[in-house]
């Protein structure tokens, strides 16, 4: 009799105590219930952006009013398109797409080139991917080439191409802002963060793979080719850098706010365009951040240059990590970070923006939440990959805060304070973009975006050519979809149906398709368990380096014009919307939004052109700033021939990995003035003497040359052409210019074997290898710089 009690108890207490941790199973009916609350909290918040936002970007859920946050393109409308579908509401989704379709992007307005591109262009493709599974046929919405022909893929390419101009760089790294219109603007600031230089390639790669022109992930991949290159001797990145100069501004190193969508874009990038060396970069920079960013499961700001620690937060955007990490396999490593997380959000019912690890305390002035998606994210994204019941419940109670403290009679509010949960009179786009987004498919199971590649749709694809009508087969939406960092989905299936159709570019690579097939399924290798299929990597070679593709044909052309007022695009709504849900429990989407602003100055113009160097390739203009090296070439002459430089005996890059890609404090004198293009043909290497008589005539005026760079710097422009002449992204000389970086890459190499005859002198140097800044404490440059996005 005692032994059945004993049992009786152990299993009693053994129950209670699953029940106390929250592990029970939830049936298919309550599954259904909770996607169904997730649908009306999209209606909601729709509805009101409907009502009372539209046409402007934003809804102002408490004064029920709508304000333009980014360029006054109806970025909430065109954000939350794809999740129309993704929830089965196809009828309001190809009513957007109808009205969507016939608008213009051609305004005078400056936007913010790493916004436009997740949210407009990204919107855009996800759409136009999903607008097959939406049946838009009969709207004549999907036309007969689909997917690499449609009307909203065509208005994705013309915002990329109003977007290029920001890459005409001396390193490749794009400009923070753009017109619309005219290209970069007057007085741009060169300062981007690191997010908006090494986000692109979903997007870009995209177009790219669909549309036969190569151009947009040809720029993409050489910006993540540049800031490979700027990367610290320990594997680290900073905040914000100077795309002109390549000099990192601000050199905090961590996974979150600026620098957060690099990382996720190396993985998704990899998955989506079958890049492996993509793949290794991030496992590279994984390593680095376990050994100096890594605290017990926690993750902290350090100094990127020597791993010291600078600022121990844990910020919301982090969040999205734990996803991050299952996409390749690694959940119990997520799982441990992702208890953590869910811990901070129990304590407060939100994530505050910025949590302090060692007091366990939010954030001074940074306790507001503006229902970020990241936690939620990583939730699905582990649900996926683990089906453990408990994150269902972590996904319930997010769902229950949101409803509890964030709900108007508008739409949903941005929690201003999370010990008080006061309200904030300001609902973004990613809301509805991503948050509804990743809690509707974490509670949808059998979403269309969940195959498992056993169900596919057949479709054939027409085109013409040379007068000739082809026809091609393809699967499409068997599973595998890649959201990028605004959750709007890719289907990697159709960028094979066009690859195949485009195929006189893809496969014009340095690689076959045998060799490309070959090493499908290689993409989780450990950099050092795999074996180079080409000849031997040049000595600390970044791990990709992008092919010279197929010329471009598709250039935008955009008048200058510095007088013109601002203008909006107005986008017609619809009082009486159809809100017939299908009856499928099939969608579509999913993703994450990050907002990244850049708004450092910029103190001197002429470091937005790059110095020529003697005896060295470094450069050194204070023993206050932190440079990065010189490697890419200045930006080409207008003239068609284009004439390679010398460059002199320069240090030995392949000494030590710390010696690699950084500059020594040792260097030779410099030539002060920029040398133009013009006359690079005719560089004569000068003795140090001369070199000093210059500098001593040119310190005599030194007053007045401060005083023209200051004038200079206020009308400063970037643009291809100054003035009234009209300013293009030129293809050509991108090619040109790339190829010219190669050549020159070559020829260092050669040079870096006979640079350093001892090795003691390369010894002297490490020791003064990094020209560091005294920046401003971290949280006192955020609170310059506005609002931390």
């Amino acid at each position: 009799m005692a032994t059945i009690v004993w049992w009786f108890t152990a299993g009693w207490l053994l129950l209670s105590g699953l029940e106390v941790q929250g592990i029970r199973k939830y049936s298919s009916s309550d599954m259904h219930q909770l996607r169904e609350r997730v649908r009306q909290m999209f209606q909601h918040a729709y509805d009101g952006y409907l009502q009372y936002g539209a046409p402007y970007d934003e809804l102002r859920p408490l004064s029920c009013d709508a304000i333009d946050t980014w360029g006054s393109y109806s970025l909430t409308l065109v954000d939350a398109l794809d999740t129309l579908a993704v929830m089965g509401n196809y009828t309001e989704f190809g009513r957007v797409v109808q009205l969507l379709r016939d608008r213009s992007f051609d305004a005078d307005i400056n936007v913010s080139v790493f916004e436009t591109n997740i949210r407009i262009i990204g919107g855009l493709l996800s759409a136009h991917l999903l607008s097959h599974q939406a049946d838009l046929q009969s709207m004549g919405l999907v036309e007969p080439g689909w997917p690499c022909e449609g009307p909203l893929l065509r208005m994705a390419e013309d915002v990329a191409q109003r977007l290029l101009p920001a890459f005409d760089t001396a390193t490749g790294m794009p400009y923070g802002t753009v017109n619309l219109r005219h290209g970069v603007p007057y007085g741009e600031t060169a300062v981007t963060c690191t997010a908006g230089i090494g986000t692109f390639i979903l997007e870009f790669g995209t177009l790219s793979r669909l549309t036969g022109n190569p151009v947009y992930e040809d720029v993409a991949m050489n910006a993540l080719v540049a800031l490979y290159d700027h990367r610290s001797p320990i594997g680290l990145y900073g905040n914000h850098i100077d795309v002109q100069t390549g000099r990192w501004i601000a050199q905090d190193a961590g996974i979150g706010a600026g620098v957060d969508s690099y990382f996720e874009y190396l993985v998704k990038g990899s998955i989506l365009l079958e890049e492996t060396s993509l793949m290794a970069t991030f496992l590279e920079s994984k390593a680095s951040i376990d050994r100096y960013l890594k605290r017990e499961d926690w993750y902290v700001w350090v100094s990127m240059s020597k791993g010291q620690l600078t600022l121990p937060v844990f910020q919301s955007l982090e969040a999205y990590w734990p996803g991050l990490l299952s996409l390749y396999g690694n959940t119990k490593e997520a799982l441990r970070v992702l208890h953590n997380y869910q811990t901070v959000w129990r304590q407060y019912g939100f994530l505050p923006e910025f949590y302090n690890i060692p007091t366990g305390e939010a954030g001074t002035n940074r306790e507001n939440y503006p229902l970020r998606p990241e936690l939620i994210e990583s939730v699905m994204y582990l649900y996926r990959a683990t089906n453990d019941p408990f994150l269902l419940e972590v996904g319930e109670n997010i769902l229950e805060s949101i409803e509890h403290s964030a709900k108007t009679a508008c739409g949903y509010a941005t929690i201003r304070n999370v010990l008080t949960h006061q309200q904030e009179d300001r609902m973004e786009s990613f809301f509805l973009a991503e948050t509804t987004k990743y809690l509707y498919l974490l509670f949808d199971p059998s979403n269309v975006l969940h195959n498992d590649g056993s169900i596919g749709t057949l479709i054939k694809t027409k085109w013409n050519e040379n007068g000739k009508s082809r026809t091609q087969q393809c699967v499409v939406g068997a599973g595998g979809h890649i959201f990028n960092t605004e959750a709007h989905p890719i289907d990697p299936t159709a960028l094979r149906c066009c690859e195949a159709r485009h195929s006189s570019v893809f496969d014009s690579s340095s690689e076959s398709q045998s060799e490309r097939n070959m090493r499908r399924g290689e993409l989780f290798f450990q950099r050092n368990q795999r074996k180079s299929r080409n000849t031997k990597q040049k000595c600390n070679a970044p791990p990709w380096e992008p092919v010279a593709r197929k010329e471009s044909t598709f250039a935008s052309t955009i008048v200058t014009k510095d007088d013109e007022k601002m203008t909006t695009i107005s986008l017609p709504t619809s009082s009486a919307m159809n809100r017939d849900i299908e009856k499928y429990d099939r969608t579509t989407g999913a993703i994450k939004t990050k907002t990244i602003s850049s708004t450092v100055t910029v103190l001197s113009a002429q470091e937005t052109k790059l110095n020529v160097l003697l005896h060295t390739d470094v450069l050194s203009q204070t023993d206050e700033e932190y440079v990065a090296p010189a490697a890419q070439p200045p930006s080409l002459p207008d003239e068609s021939e284009v004439k390679p430089y010398a460059t002199p005996t320069e240090p030995n890059k392949c000494d030590t990995e710390e010696n690699a890609n950084f500059l020594p404090l040792e260097t030779e004198p410099i030539v002060d003035a920029p040398i133009s293009m013009g006359q690079s043909d005719a560089i004569v290497f000068k003795s140090q003497a001369t070199v000093s008589e210059e500098r001593k005539e040119h310190e005599a005026d030194k007053t007045v040359t401060n005083l023209v760079k200051l004038v200079q710097n206020l009308f400063h422009t970037t643009v291809g052409q100054q003035g009234q002449g009209r300013s293009k992204f030129d293809s050509e000389k991108f090619y040109q210019l790339l190829e010219r970086k190669r050549s020159a890459e070559q020829t260092n190499e050669k040079l870096n074997i006979s640079a350093t005859s001892s090795s003691a002198s390369s010894k002297e140097k490490r020791s003064n290898e990094l020209l560091l800044c005294r920046a401003q404490p971290y949280l006192q440059r955020i609170t310059l710089m506005g609002e931390f996005f």
